[in-house]
C-alpha cells in the first residue's frame, strides 16, 4: 500500500502589508487552487518572522503555509499567481508523503502553536531568570 501524497507552499509575503490584505491573499491563493479541481486541506498564517536573509530590502516577511492535495498541475498555476504578485517575496511548494496534515483549530485567538524549540527556549530564558534571581537574594542576605 502507497502512501498518500499532498503538497506544501510556504510563502512569504512583505512585512508592510495590513492584516486584511494579507486575508485577501489568503483567500486568493485558496480560490486559485480551488479553482483548479484541488482540495485545500489546511492554510495557516504563520506570522511576522525575521528572514535570515534580506530578500528585496526586506528583514521580515509574513509566513504563509499552505497544504493542497491534487495532481500536481496547479502548483504551476499557484506558483505562477505568486510570481506575478508583488507582495509575495518567496516561495516554495515541497511534494509530500505520508498521513495527510489535519487542520488545527484556530479557537485558541488564532495564535500560532509554538514548536517543542521554541518552547524549550521560553523554559531555559524562565530557568535562567530564576536562577539570577535566586543569585541576586543570597547576595543581598550576605550584606
Amino acid at each position: 500500500m502507497s502512501e498518500a501524497h499532498y503538497y506544501e507552499t510556504m510563502y512569504i509575503l512583505r512585512p508592510d502589508i495590513p492584516e486584511e490584505e494579507v486575508d485577501s491573499h489568503l483567500k486568493k491563493y485558496n480560490e486559485i487552487l480551488e479553482k483548479s479541481g484541488t482540495e485545500v486541506l489546511d492554510s495557516q498564517m504563520r506570522g511576522k518572522r525575521r528572514l535570515a536573509y534580506p530578500i528585496a530590502k526586506h528583514k521580515e516577511g509574513i509566513y504563509v503555509q499552505l497544504s493542497h492535495k491534487g495532481n500536481g498541475q496547479q502548483v504551476l498555476t499557484l506558483e505562477k499567481a505568486m510570481r506575478l504578485s508583488e507582495d509575495v517575496i518567496r516561495y516554495l511548494t515541497v511534494k509530500q508523503y505520508g498521513p495527510l496534515p489535519t487542520p488545527k483549530s484556530t479557537s485558541k485567538d488564532d495564535e500560532p502553536e509554538k514548536s517543542e524549540t521554541e518552547k524549550k527556549e521560553i523554559k531555559s530564558t524562565a530557568d535562567q531568570t530564576e536562577s539570577t534571581t535566586k543569585d541576586e537574594k543570597k547576595e543581598e542576605t550576605k550584606e
